[in-house]
């Protein structure tokens, strides 16, 4: 990670306890995978480097929060400085995916008024026999919450980096038409060594990402 890179992207990972954000988090920084993980106590945290567009790299600082209530007074610390995050839910466990909506809305609660580009992620898609939440239903919370949805599994290595890469590029073009600013006092976004310098935004232009 000493590389140079032109942003730091701050990046949290919220949904219930069990839903695989330690497992989907290491396979992405380090390339394991272990059955059994140990509970995450408070925040811990990860980091890589993404090319997002050639001659631009961007450093993910990424954030494990404990899903358990009684650690939530701690991660909600971590939600103001945070400009995106993977918002995660377990295919075989309704109940965390009916939780979904309480995580966003908590979330945004606490970073207004800046912006925070969440992906939805359903999380362990290789437990096909085990699976209590459809591809179709997912998909359809994610067109309600205005969110780009992915199904991914750290045990089989599915479309793990791809979820990270579709969050850093929704973040990457919000910058661009400026829906997100570097703010003096926010870690969300940083500046790194030579930073692209982004076009001013014109009022005709947004992103069209679904993030």
């Amino acid at each position: 990670m000493d590389g140079m890179w032109q942003y730091q992207f701050r990046i949290i990972l919220l949904g219930d306890s069990t839903v695989g954000k330690s497992s989907i988090l290491k396979r992405f920084t380090d390339g394991t995978f272990s059955e059994v993980q140990d509970p995450t106590v408070g925040v811990d945290f990860y980091a890589r480097l993404l090319e997002i567009e050639p001659g631009c790299r961007i450093k993910l600082q990424l954030w494990d929060t404990a899903g358990q209530e009684r650690f939530r007074s701690i991660t909600r610390s971590y939600y103001r400085n945070s400009v995106g995050g993977l918002l995660m839910f377990d295919v075989t466990n309704r109940k965390s995916f009916e939780n979904i909506r309480e995580w966003l809305n908590e979330v945004n609660a606490h970073v207004f008024p800046n912006k925070t580009i969440f992906v939805l992620v359903g999380h362990k898609s290789d437990l096909t026999d085990e699976r209590d939440v459809s591809s179709e239903e997912a998909e359809r919370l994610a067109e309600a919450l205005g969110l780009s949805y992915i199904e991914t599994s750290a045990k089989n290595n599915s479309n793990v980096d791809q979820a990270f890469i579709k969050l850093t590029e929704c973040i990457y073009e919000s910058m661009k038409v400026g829906e997100i600013a570097l703010e003096d006092g926010w870690d969300g976004v940083k500046r790194g060594f030579n930073p692209r310098i982004l076009d001013q935004p014109k009022e005709e232009k947004h992103s069209d990402c679904n993030c």
